[in-house]
């Protein structure tokens, strides 16, 4: 029998209810090789899942392991290096679990359900059926910035391979037991210094490059705005700050706020398959952004709520047209 690691921190937290670890943390996970998380167990699976993480006290090294079925038994979380203390402080946000507008949902869905709304319906069957689904705060700005960045108009699979590669070249080692490879993000200042050359190696354009510098440059005064507790509607401040970022759209503050701050209602206008899939799930049709914003109104204040339901439905959405090209941009 293996004896679990002892971190420098820990605490067992009981989720007062069911919790999906994997599906939680899922948003998070950026392809089988990020080097900032490891999964002992796929998604939704029973394993431990390690995540390096660069709070604002130092970089940490944070391990969820949910215990039982549905973690009826609690999530024992463990924490590692000079940023042990805040990532235990902010487990239940990073686990989704000081999120109280369910309740409010849960009662939108019946009365909106008995007034004949399907889909209203339908939505309360994927919550009985996938009960332990949060929405995640992770409550670190530039982590949540530079990703998005990174996913800017191109692929998947290039905004992971950018991903990888910057953060093994000049993230730091995680600390404590991480297991072999995890790193923690760089620091703003890192992400500043890093030369053009390796931007080009790793794949990014030069205008995600400038973009994600510009960030780094304001990252203080961005990180002081994940002090503001979850609301409907990202907090004003960190959204216009972001917007005043050349570079920085809708998109990309929207995909920020979901991870950073937890915001249950902010939806990602402009993605590639999102408006597509979230318009043939209540239509059976693909639509664009303003059929999939208009299909949502009704849930204002809920809208992201709605949009992981659909996304974790199992729903395929087929798809039309042109497949995107992957580029390197490495060669030019």
């Amino acid at each position: 029998m293996t004896t679990a690691p002892v971190g420098d921190r820990a605490e067992l937290i009981d989720p007062s209810g069911p919790l999906e670890l994997g599906a939680v943390l899922f948003p998070l996970r950026r392809g089988t090789g990020d080097p900032t998380q490891l999964w002992e167990g796929e998604r939704g699976g029973s394993g431990p899942v390690w995540r390096g993480q660069l709070t604002p006290d130092g970089p940490a090294t944070i391990r969820m392991h949910a215990i039982g079925p549905r973690a009826a038994d609690g999530i024992d979380v463990r924490a590692w290096g000079p940023g042990a203390d805040w990532s235990i402080a902010h487990a239940r946000e990073l686990l989704g679990l000081d999120d109280v507008g369910w309740p409010a949902f849960d009662a939108l869905l019946v009365e909106r359900a008995a007034a004949g709304d399907a889909a209203a319906s339908a939505l309360q069957r994927l919550r009985r059926r996938r009960p332990g689904l949060r929405l995640l705060r992770t409550g670190i700005v530039i982590e949540a910035a530079v990703a998005a960045v990174l996913e800017q108009k191109v692929t998947g699979v290039e905004a992971r391979r950018g991903w990888r590669t910057l953060i093994r070249a000049h993230g730091a080692v995680a600390p404590g037991p991480a297991p072999a490879g995890m790193r923690i993000l760089p620091t703003a200042e890192a992400w500043r210094r890093i030369p053009d050359h390796e931007w080009h190696r790793a794949g990014v354009t030069p205008a995600r490059r400038d973009t994600i510098r510009r960030v780094a440059a304001v990252a203080p005064a961005l990180q002081r705005t994940a002090t503001i507790g979850r609301g409907a509607g990202a907090d004003a401040r960190l959204v216009a700050g972001l917007r005043s970022i050349p570079g920085v759209g809708a998109w990309t503050v929207a995909e920020i706020v979901q991870r950073s701050h937890g915001d249950p209602d902010t939806v990602s206008v402009g993605d590639y398959h999102l408006a597509h899939g979230v318009t043939h799930w209540f239509t059976g049709e693909r639509g664009d952004d303003a059929a999939m914003m208009r299909l949502l109104e009704p849930y204002r204040g809920h809208r992201q709520r709605v949009v992981r339901y659909i996304e974790t439905s199992g729903v395929e959405t087929p798809r039309f047209g042109a497949r995107l090209t992957i580029e390197d941009h490495r060669e030019r």
